[in-house]
């Protein structure tokens, strides 16, 4: 490394800037805005700082803006909204459907408090640290069900399997489901025809984007930093999606699932109709399809029809 390129960080010094300026230095770079009044209400809705993650879609190289209006950017914004919306009401649906059949696969086969026994997942499975943020969960937990157990039942914090994985996180679920034995993957994996080690992957995956939705984070251009090991067939390649790091790929991972869902398969061709209907208008940024994984036939993908 050339210790000469390294730079000391510096104290940070710009000012406050009133709402108006804001447009007036987002003008000064270029970006038209044919209503100030109405830029000025929106900036006073959606923090500035917030608003320049949806800019930089937008912007050239020198961070500048070339024919591109205020009102586009506030598309995109809106857009990212929709789409956000849509990946949080699915990943409800898929994260109470795990609930439910880890509780039942390893419920049935080690009883109400295998989950308390090492022994009953991989070795390399980190155990105790797991342990630990369950029974944090448990504490913090205000469910009625959890409170019965604690007021009438010895050995709180640990709850009965069937209890716990409705309280844990969608991420506690995901571990769990990773440090099983196969004996209770595989039905798990069945359930939605995936392998063992593909299922345990996209759970993780789906458990960052749930988190990432849940802080209103933006997703349309977002590259994850937690991706999925996708399954092993063409469908999953180029060209079929861009890459797996896009929100395309969640998006058909989703329905997926959700089709092997078996009471749920009208929400799942209705939830992929409203979808269809939002990506068919993206936003007017430079590749905006690329941006998000997708092929220009995109809808045309085996496993999107």
């Amino acid at each position: 490394m050339d210790l000469l390129s390294v730079k000391t960080p510096e104290p940070y010094s710009k000012p406050w800037l009133p709402v108006e300026k804001q447009v007036e230095h987002l003008e000064s770079r270029g970006l038209i805005v044919p209503d100030r009044k109405s830029a000025v209400s929106f900036l006073k809705h959606v923090n500035y700082y917030r608003l320049s993650g949806y800019c930089l879609a937008f912007q050239n190289a020198a961070f500048r803006y070339d024919r591109v209006s205020f009102p586009m950017i506030q598309d995109a914004y809106r857009f990212d909204v929709a789409l956000r919306d849509f990946l949080t009401e699915a990943l409800e649906v898929i994260e109470i459907d795990v609930r439910a059949n880890v509780a039942l696969i390893f419920g049935e086969r080690y009883g109400a408090f295998g989950h308390t026994n090492r022994l009953n997942f991989r070795k390399t499975f980190r155990f105790d640290d797991w342990t630990l943020k369950i029974q944090e969960e448990a504490d913090r937990s205000k469910e009625l069900f959890v409170t019965h157990f604690r007021d009438r039942y010895q050995g709180f914090p640990n709850l009965p399997c069937w209890v716990v994985t409705e309280i844990m996180s969608f991420g506690s679920l995901s571990r769990m489901y990773d440090g099983m034995l196969d004996q209770c993957q595989s039905p798990i994996s069945s359930r939605y025809a995936l392998q063992k080690s593909d299922l345990a992957s996209i759970l993780h995956h789906l458990s960052y984007v749930r988190n990432v939705c849940a802080h209103h984070c933006r997703v349309w251009d977002r590259q994850w930093d937690i991706t999925p090991i996708l399954p092993h067939n063409q469908n999953w390649k180029s060209p079929f999606i861009l890459g797996g790091d896009r929100v395309f790929v969640t998006l058909l991972l989703i329905y997926r699932i959700l089709q092997r869902c078996p009471l749920q398969d009208p929400f799942a061709r209705e939830w992929r109709k409203r979808v269809n209907e939002l990506l068919r208008v993206p936003p007017s940024a430079p590749d905006a399809l690329g941006k998000m994984g997708m092929p220009a036939n995109w809808y045309n993908h085996p496993y999107w029809k």
